[in-house]
């Protein structure tokens, strides 16, 4: 594609982009249009001044130099100081348009965007960095809001300008409106030069750097403690660093390599109109019969030659603007393309609490392998069941299914006999309550962390779920007890500890069916012991009957006592059975089971004790 076609795509793009971003103001985006209409009327009538300084120097030099004579540029002064304020109050009216229009764009795009990430899959936050994500949504919206209440009004007003000045040029004496044209004509070339084919390839790739580096400094802020223990410095953090060095030297090239020529060029041409326009009077004045009359033409152009650079400038900020309007525009809706919980027109309700997989394959977005393929597996209402297996086998993915943080790709997973897909979601998650492998508590106290599984529940209940989650021990070392503020600026837990509140999280709600993922991967041997308390606790429920469980575990200890244990690997199941069972079988549990044991025997062997 050549840079004239690039461009012309680029224009297109930036068209369509404004006319998406004004649906987001909704009924105000007339406001945008009576805004640019006012901004343009301003810009047209702010040359009165100029006219009525041409109609000054005319009368002057034809009556000098008899000054007295030229009675009527009172009246003249007086036009430009009305035309003048007129001029700034339209533009002032204009600017209160748009930005009302702009404001309500900006939060209608937050809102949504944020309104449509509540109801996302919840795996979609898995593959989508939250750093990137909070550029999107608060980063965009900034970018487009300034887009609106300035940039656009004020690129009605540089067309106005543009044609008003075409206009004023071919009004008093057309040969010098040509040399005045002529820097307008090279500099705009020097601007589309600049903005069209690599150029909008660049802004493209500018916004991404943008939204890299955003996203791996947040995951660089959050390893900090991992480089300062190590004496590391932010060049031992590859991926930021990286993305740094991308975005210097994008935009090194870009401003050295590609636009220092033509906008020396540009600059130079369009502050220097005087280089087109003395030349073409010089050669024009001895041929003038009304010399007077040529030399007043001569000081309007010299003077209007003022607007010039401006209306130009402003061009070149508008296709800026129009670039950066049609990436966040693109990247909002990208987030509003993201896969929702849809409720069904008919939502069924489950007959129990039996957990099936019937032959269900899923594949991540973007990845050439499935995930899982052809799982089937059953969890009997009040069973506990186990997935175990290699690292990357499926366990995690297969769990997730059963509260759609992601929907199969082929196959069913039942609840009660229903497909998850046939329920109300939120039916669905009153149903199931979350154990995860790594929890990060609210900022609140730990009542209201405890408190958000179920908002009405009463103080003494949440007491009640943290004597049962075993967290009487965490309570008694508080300042505050129960009121005590947790994470900055309040107390700090260890893993086991806040694992422990998100068990009490669990029971408070209590849920018919309990998945746990790894749930005791970050416990001490103390905090482990009350954990498994804390899960038996889980698993009876608040009136003494059994839930449904369905757990992930790499300690094999944690597993052992399971009603039925399904091995996961490569996203197969390779065997499932109870574990006498499996340790018969002599398969994949059974070298885990060995390994395991061998692992909980070893210990550190003295120098002495190796010679």
């Amino acid at each position: 594609m050549s840079d004239s076609q690039a461009a012309t795509a680029g224009n297109a793009r930036s068209k369509g982009a404004i006319g998406r971003l004004l649906s987001f103001a909704g009924p105000r985006r007339a406001l945008t249009y009576i805004g640019c209409a006012l901004s343009a009327a301003s810009m047209l009538i702010s040359f009165g001044p100029y006219i009525c300084i041409w109609l000054v120097a005319r009368d002057l030099i034809a009556v000098a130099p008899d000054w007295s004579a030229a009675t009527g540029i009172a009246v003249y002064g007086w036009w430009a100081f009305g035309l003048s304020v007129a001029s700034i109050l339209l533009y002032f009216a204009g600017l209160m348009c748009t930005h009302l229009a702009a404001f309500r764009c900006a939060s209608n795009m937050r809102k949504r965007t944020t309104d449509h990430l509540m109801h996302a899959s919840l795996g979609y936050f898995d593959t989508h960095a939250s750093g990137a994500l909070r550029r999107v949504v608060d980063g965009c919206a900034a970018e487009t809001e300034g887009l609106l209440a300035h940039k656009l009004p004020d690129t009605a007003g540089s067309v106005a300008m543009i044609l008003g000045m075409l206009a004023l040029f071919f009004v008093f004496d057309w040969r010098l409106g040509l040399a005045c044209l002529a820097s307008v004509v090279v500099s705009l070339g020097c601007i589309f030069y600049m903005m069209g084919g690599r150029g909008m390839d660049f802004m493209t790739r500018y916004m991404e750097s943008l939204v890299k580096m955003n996203k791996t400094g947040t995951e660089y802020v959050r390893g900090i403690p991992v480089v300062k223990v190590f004496q590391q410095t932010v060049y031992s953090f590859k991926a930021f660093h990286d993305a740094i060095d991308e975005f210097t030297r994008l935009a090194q090239d870009y401003a050295v390599k590609w636009c220092q020529t033509p906008q020396s060029l540009s600059l130079t041409v369009i502050n220097g109109v005087a280089i087109f326009l003395v030349p073409a009077a010089i050669l024009l004045a001895p041929g003038e019969g009304d010399f007077a009359r040529f030399v007043a033409n001569f000081a309007f152009y010299a003077i209007f030659a003022a607007v010039i650079p401006t209306a130009v400038t402003r061009v070149m900020f508008m296709s800026e603007a129009f670039q950066s309007a049609a990436d966040a525009v693109s990247r909002v809706e990208e987030v509003l393309a993201a896969p929702v919980i849809s409720a069904p027109a008919h939502p069924c309700t489950p007959q129990g609490n039996a957990i099936r997989f019937a032959d269900v394959s899923f594949t991540y977005e973007g990845a050439e392998a499935p995930a899982l393929y052809r799982v089937s597996f059953d969890v009997p209402a009040g069973a506990t069941v186990a997935l175990v297996g290699p690292s990357g086998g499926g366990k995690t993915t297969a769990a997730s299914l059963v509260p759609r943080f992601w929907d199969v790709s082929s196959g069913r997973v039942e609840l009660g006999g229903v497909d998850v897909r046939d329920m109300d979601p939120h039916d669905l998650m009153d149903r199931v309550a979350f154990v995860f492998q790594a929890n990060r508590p609210f900022k609140q106290t730990v009542l209201e962390n405890v408190r958000a599984a179920r908002p009405e529940a009463t103080r003494d209940e949440v007491l009640a779920a943290l004597e049962a989650a075993q967290c009487s021990d965490i309570l008694e070392k508080l300042p505050q007890g129960v009121d005590t503020l947790v994470g900055t600026g309040g107390a700090h837990l260890s893993g086991g500890e806040v694992q422990r509140l998100m068990i009490a999280r669990a029971i408070l709600k209590d849920a018919p069916i309990v998945v746990l993922d790894e749930a005791t991967a970050f416990a001490d041997p103390e905090n482990e012991v009350k954990i498994q308390a804390a899960f038996r606790r889980l698993a009876r429920g608040r009136d003494g009957e059994p839930r449904t469980v369905l757990m992930i575990a790499h300690r094999l200890s944690t597993v052992r006592n399971a009603d039925k244990i399904v091995v996961l690997d490569a996203g197969r199941v390779v065997e499932q059975g109870t574990h006498d069972e499996l340790l018969r079988a002599g398969g994949l549990y059974a070298r885990m089971w060995a390994d395991y044991e061998r692992s909980v025997s070893w210990r550190i062997t003295s120098a002495q004790e190796v010679e």
